[in-house]
């Protein structure tokens, strides 16, 4: 009976740690992917005069936003998580094996140092020349706290004998602490990086508003439409009004409405128009 109980523990054990190694990565990631892609669209938005609410973007919207700006760097980390655990693997083995185990531990001390070195200075500049750092500079700091912490365990594994070691709650501690350093720093990153790209991207609405889908608008009763950009056109007759409204360029349905820009937009000089998605105007596009 004690070693059924014994056997049901130890499978416990092994799924709950399969959960906490799993879950909080997944966790991790889906919030970074929903946070940038907020991030981009409320800068996009601010950028052409308008709040991002005004979209009415799902949780979905967000995550979909955000994929395609990040492939790249998804997979640059993969591959780079990749070799690093190939190195962190052949490393340990050498350490097990006692190959070269003083070399390792004196590189390891000098590469904690340094990257916790590159950790205060990229931090020290975000603070001082906050409009000067880098986009990439929160990502920066996060890799110092990540291989400052590797080399740490890589030199405690090699003097495991000359010092005690760490006890169970006092690893739990230290995990907890530089994951969630990573953690925020990953966000920070993320807000610029996202702020920057959605800048870009409204400044790209002003190049290339000419090549969005035309549309035309077709209302039985006048609009209003205050842009000089859009032209007003009688087409009904006497007995049934209609109005068709010219010069117009689809820019995204979302939220049950209709967001266009007009010919010759721009975020200082242009005219966001909003319509809704039903049966009170036909609206037809073409290129």
């Amino acid at each position: 009976m004690t070693e059924a109980k014994g056997d049901e523990r130890s499978t416990w054990s092994r799924a709950f740690g399969v959960i906490s190694a799993v879950g909080p990565p997944l966790t991790v990631a889906t919030a970074l992917l929903f946070y940038f892609g907020w991030a981009r669209a409320d800068a996009q938005a601010a950028y052409m005069g308008l709040n991002v609410s005004l979209f009415g973007y799902s949780v979905q919207d967000y995550l979909l936003i955000s994929i395609n700006a990040l492939f790249v760097p998804l997979v640059s980390i993969l591959v780079l998580a990749v070799v690093w655990l190939a190195l962190d693997r052949w490393l340990r083995r050498c350490i097990a094996e006692d190959r070269g185990r003083s070399v390792i531990v004196r590189a390891a001390g000098i590469a904690a140092l340094l990257s916790g070195l590159l950790v205060g200075i990229s931090l020290l500049l975000a603070i001082v020349e906050r409009a000067r750092a880098a986009l990439y500079t929160p990502y920066l700091m996060a890799l110092g706290v990540l291989v400052a912490t590797w080399c740490v365990h890589l030199r405690r594994l090699g003097r495991d004998g000359t010092r005690p070691a760490l006890t169970t709650e006092q690893r739990a501690v230290e995990t907890t602490l530089v994951l969630s350093i990573v953690t925020l720093l990953l966000f920070w990153g993320t807000a610029d990086f996202a702020q920057a790209l959605g800048r870009r991207l409204a400044v790209d609405y002003e190049q290339g508003v000419q090549f969005m889908p035309r549309a035309e608008v077709y209302s039985p009763t006048p609009l209003g439409i205050g842009s000089a950009a859009v032209t007003e056109v009688n087409v009904g007759t006497t007995d049934a009004a209609l109005y068709r409204y010219d010069g117009l360029r689809l820019l995204v349905l979302s939220g049950g409405r209709f967001f266009f820009l007009h010919d010759g937009w721009t975020p200082q000089n242009g005219t966001v128009i909003v319509l809704p998605d039903d049966n009170s105007v036909r609206i037809e596009f073409r290129r």
